[in-house]
């Protein structure tokens, strides 16, 4: 599977945080980007690249959202998909979710995002990566110089 950088929200980003909502790095203007998907079904992959940990019972719930503004909101954005929340003990290295994207019948704002809500207790470590894809079927991630 190809990965297009300009679809990459997160790319090993650091998930050890104490319990809130934090918005990965980058954001897709749509105004830029047009025609998501140009006709072909679309999937957001959300990667754990180094297991999550916590002192408690942590959870982690991913949520593809967009707003007005590159800064989005859990107040003003549109909701689009949600995997739930999860438990630490499954976001280990290599756990993977790859969720269909609703294209038609969705009112997109100009800006997408993906968010990550670590709940109930701090997250001690864990990194993760968020991108947008046309084919993810095949894909089997591995840890980092395995071979």
């Amino acid at each position: 599977m190809i990965v297009d950088s300009l679809l990459e929200f997160a790319d090993g980003e650091d998930i050890s945080q104490t319990a809130g909502t934090y918005l990965a790095t980058n954001q897709i203007d749509l105004q830029e980007a047009r025609d998501m998907g140009n006709g072909q079904p679309l999937y957001l992959v959300i990667q754990i690249d180094a297991a999550v940990t916590s002192g408690g019972s942590a959870t982690v719930q991913f949520r593809l959202r967009s707003d007005s503004t590159a800064v989005i909101h859990d107040t003003t954005s549109t909701a689009h998909t949600d995997t739930g929340a999860i438990a630490i003990a499954t976001l280990v290295a290599g756990y993977t979710q790859v969720i269909p994207i609703p294209l038609e019948g969705a009112s997109y704002e100009r800006y997408l995002g993906v968010q990550a809500i670590v709940a109930t207790a701090t997250t001690t470590a864990g990194t993760y990566s968020a991108f947008l894809t046309l084919d993810p079927i095949g894909w089997k991630s591995y840890p980092d110089a395995t071979n």
